[in-house]
């Protein structure tokens, strides 16, 4: 009886033993399917009673979607700058793009536009006197040209006054200070002196002529020299003017710097608009009235070519009187 009881008790121990060594295995087999309860978390398996490391296995499950929820929430606060960014630069893209002459004209200060209206009359100035001499001169030549072709025809001072007829003009005076000259010489015997008389005439028309020709010429010449220095003084006080914005602003974005600069760049370009076209019909008037001066000088040698014969006829006419 002690043989059985004591097997049976030997029987009991090792059963026991065994029932214990296989729960730390049944423990280590069970968290396994706990991996996949993170992606199906409807189908957790039942924890057992005897299974203490369940609960441990569960918490880094649940303390995964921290990060991903941290992670969600970061990239949607970026966005928000970006689109502030994007929001100011198309906001200022309009400002840029409505920057035209007149536009950047109303905006200027006041020193700035007084000197771009100044530029802008003086460029209409110089116009009107290149319209102006053009008609001029054109005509002026024409009429000489025209007087010298009838005056070459006639033999004395006389002919040549009855062929022009009383038409007023250069060749027209020439040949009346002429006339007046052999008058006002009557009975004087020195052809010379009377040359001489009537030559100094002449230079005092021709002197005349040249101030009447050269009217508007002073204009263009002040225009094409101080117009590029009266813009830049605009574009310095506008400059000066967009710094002070800037130092008020406290920044240097373009949309800040870049009206007052455009509107002071604006002053130079009409300073140049006034003074570059002024020089060239400068020039061209340079040119053209110095072409004109010519013919004057060709119609003070016809007068006094006339005025030569006459006297020479004259003294033969006494001469043959003489010896009759």
């Amino acid at each position: 009886m002690k043989i059985t009881s004591f097997q049976a008790s030997l029987a009991a121990a090792v059963l026991l033993t065994v029932t214990w060594l296989a729960v730390p295995v049944s423990a280590q087999t069970q968290p396994q399917p706990a991996a996949p309860a993170a992606a199906r978390p409807v189908a957790a398996p039942q924890p057992s009673a005897m299974t203490p490391a369940a609960p441990s296995a569960a918490a880094p499950v649940a303390s995964t979607p921290a990060p991903a929820a941290a992670s969600t929430d970061a990239p949607a606060a970026a966005p928000t700058s970006d689109d502030a960014g994007g929001r100011a630069l198309k906001s200022a893209a309009p400002m840029m793009k409505e920057l035209s002459p007149w536009v950047m004209f109303m905006s200027a200060d006041i020193i700035v536009k007084a000197v771009m209206i100044g530029l802008a009359f003086a460029s209409l100035m110089t116009w009107t006197v290149f319209i102006a001499k053009s008609i001029e001169l054109s005509v002026a030549s024409a009429k000489l040209r025209s007087a010298l072709k009838k005056a070459a025809q006639a033999r004395s001072l006389a002919e040549a006054q009855m062929a022009l007829g009383a038409k007023e003009g250069v060749l027209p005076s020439f040949l009346a200070a002429a006339l007046s000259e052999a008058r006002m010489s009557a009975g004087i015997s020195s052809d010379t002196g009377i040359k001489e008389r009537a030559a100094s005439s002449f230079a005092e028309i021709v002197r005349a002529e040249q101030r009447r020709i050269r009217i508007g010429m002073g204009v263009l010449a002040t225009i094409g020299a101080t117009s590029p220095f009266v813009g830049l003084f605009g574009t310095v006080w506008g400059i000066m003017n967009s710094f002070i914005g800037i130092s008020k602003s406290q920044t240097t974005n373009l949309a800040v710097v870049a009206p007052g600069i455009a509107e002071a760049l604006l002053a130079t370009a009409i300073g140049l608009v006034a003074a570059i076209p002024a020089v060239i019909i400068y020039n061209h008037f340079a040119r053209k009235t110095k072409s004109y001066l010519e013919l004057v000088s060709r119609a003070s040698g016809t007068a006094a070519r006339l005025l030569s014969r006459d006297l020479d006829r004259s003294h033969g006419s006494a001469h043959s009187r003489a010896a009759e």
